[in-house]
């Protein structure tokens, strides 16, 4: 009931200060399971798409935007947002076990399969957690493009600020294989990454954010 009223208050200020433009709204399935897997651009994103969308959408969200940022923790913690310790295998699967429970629950699920925000506005490799979903759970994934988001929150930014965002989504994907082989996970994984791509325009960039955030000294 908290995240409907937020929602209620949130949407039109959502509105409002980002002035969204968004296509393939016709894809969100009306009920039922279904994965969306979002580029990530901004702390925010986890919390204006579900402001956006009717339906009740979980985002992940790794622990320092839940103890870092006050304005991001509350945010993440009104929006139900599960939080991830990005550096425990273990965290990862438990958190992943947990948004299987959701969808089996027939509810929807979002994830940044880049693991964490884009330094430079650029897609990065997918990590295969959004495939093991996917193929353990059989939901559909839909692919989600997000633009502008990073002027509303800019890196180092402590407040919100007015910019106009985009949200294209995609036609759901549906995938075989076996969730317990790295191969099928891998596979699956690239092919949610290039569906974003072809949303999003973005240039790709075959490592992982986080390694060159890493060799950058950016967090």
């Amino acid at each position: 009931m908290l995240y409907d009223v937020v929602k209620f208050a949130a949407a039109p200020l959502t509105h409002a200060m980002c002035r969204p433009h968004i296509s393939g709204a016709v894809h969100v399935p009306r009920s039922g399971p279904a994965i969306l897997a979002v580029n990530h651009l901004s702390v925010l994103d986890s919390f204006l798409l579900p402001a956006l969308l009717p339906r009740h959408v979980t985002f992940t969200a790794k622990n320092e935007y839940f103890d870092g940022n006050p304005v991001s923790g509350f945010f993440m913690r009104l929006g139900g947002s599960l939080p991830i310790d990005r550096e425990s295998a273990h965290a990862a699967q438990t958190m992943l076990d947990a948004a299987a429970e959701l969808l089996e629950r027939g509810e929807l699920f979002g994830i940044h399969p880049e693991g964490t925000r884009s330094p430079d506005g650029r897609l990065y490799r997918g990590k295969i957690g959004v495939a093991w979903l996917a193929l353990k759970t059989g939901a559909p994934v839909l692919p989600v493009a997000l633009s502008g988001t990073d002027k509303v929150m800019p890196l180092g930014a402590k407040v919100p600020r007015p910019a106009r965002i985009g949200i294209a989504i995609g036609e759901p994907l549906r995938f075989t294989g076996d969730h317990t082989k790295a191969q099928d996970r891998r596979r699956v994984t690239d092919e949610i990454m290039a569906a974003i791509q072809k949303l999003s325009g973005q240039e790709y960039v075959p490592a992982y954010a986080s390694s060159v955030k890493a060799a950058g000294g950016v967090s």
